[in-house]
C-alpha cells in the first residue's frame, strides 16, 4: 500500500524524484559544475545527464518550474546526510536542560547535580537552574542566592549565565549557555575515564629506558652454574640404571 506522505522518520533524500519520476515538462537545471542552464524541457535535461553520466535530480518540487540538479544520486544522498548530522550538531544548543535546586542542599547533592550540568553544557545544551523555596524558606532568600552563585561559580568553565539571577515567584531562576568549544574546559569525567594522553605510554618508555640503560665501564658478571648431577657427585645416582644401555 503507497503512502501519500513521507513517514517522520524517513530522511528528504529518500522521497527524491529523479530522471525518469520527475513530472514537470519543464524544469530548471544545474549544471554538474553548479552553474544555471537555464529553463529546459525535461526530455533535454535527460539527454544532457547521460551525457555527463549523471542522474537529473529534482532539488526543489515546489518551484515553477521545479528546480533539478545534474549530479550523481549516490553522492547527493551523501551531502544531504552530512548536512543533516551537522544540523543535528547545532540542534542541541537550542535543548534546555532543568537542574532544580533547593536552599538546604546537601554538599554531596550539590555536587551531583553540578556534574550533571557539566555534563550538559559540554555537549551544547543549555541549562536551566530553577531553586525553589518551601513554606518558611521564602524569610531567607539570601541563603538561596548564595547556592545558586556557588553553583554558578563551580562551572564558570563550562559556561555563562544569561543574566543575573532572579527571584521570580518563589523561586531563583537563571539560564546558563555553554562556553564555546575553544575557550570551554574539558570534561572532567572523561578526562578520568580515559586518563591523560601518552600518560602510561610515557611511563613505560621511561622504565624500559631505565631497564636496558648498561654503563660504559660495567663488567660482565660471571654466574656460576650448579654441577651437573653426576654419580661421583650424587648420591641419589650412584646406581644409575641406564649405565648397561
Amino acid at each position: 500500500m503507497s503512502r501519500p506522505f513521507p513517514s517522520r522518520n524517513s530522511s528528504p533524500a529518500s522521497f527524491t524524484r529523479i530522471n525518469g519520476k520527475i513530472r514537470a515538462r519543464e524544469v530548471r537545471v544545474i549544471g554538474v559544475e553548479g552553474n544555471q542552464l537555464g529553463v529546459i524541457s525535461l526530455n533535454d535535461a535527460l539527454g544532457l545527464a547521460r551525457q555527463h553520466g549523471v542522474d537529473l535530480v529534482e532539488i526543489a518540487a515546489t518551484a515553477n518550474p521545479p528546480v533539478c540538479r545534474l549530479v550523481d544520486f549516490g553522492k547527493y544522498r551523501y551531502e544531504q546526510a552530512k548536512k543533516e548530522k551537522e544540523s543535528k550538531k547545532h540542534s542541541h544548543a537550542s535543548m534546555v536542560k532543568e537542574i532544580q535546586l533547593s536552599p538546604r542542599i546537601d554538599p554531596h547533592d550539590l555536587g551531583i547535580k553540578t556534574g550533571h550540568a557539566i555534563d550538559f553544557l559540554c555537549e551544547d545544551m543549555k541549562v536551566k537552574v530553577a531553586l525553589r523555596f518551601r513554606g518558611r524558606e521564602m524569610a531567607h532568600t539570601d541563603i538561596g542566592f548564595q547556592v545558586v552563585s556557588k553553583f554558578v561559580e563551580s562551572i564558570a568553565l563550562f559556561g555563562h549565565p544569561d543574566f543575573p539571577p532572579k527571584l521570580i515567584g518563589r523561586g531563583i531562576n537563571v539560564m546558563i549557555s555553554p562556553l564555546p568549544r575553544n575557550k570551554r574546559a574539558k570534561n572532567p569525567r572523561q578526562l578520568e575515564e580515559n586518563g591523560p594522553p601518552d600518560a602510561s605510554r610515557r611511563a613505560e618508555e621511561k622504565s624500559s629506558k631505565a631497564n636496558d640503560y648498561v654503563p660504559a665501564d660495567a663488567q660482565p658478571v660471571k654466574v656460576k652454574r650448579p654441577k651437573s648431577a653426576t654419580p661421583e657427585n650424587s648420591e641419589s645416582f650412584a646406581n644409575n640404571p641406564f649405565e648397561k644401555l
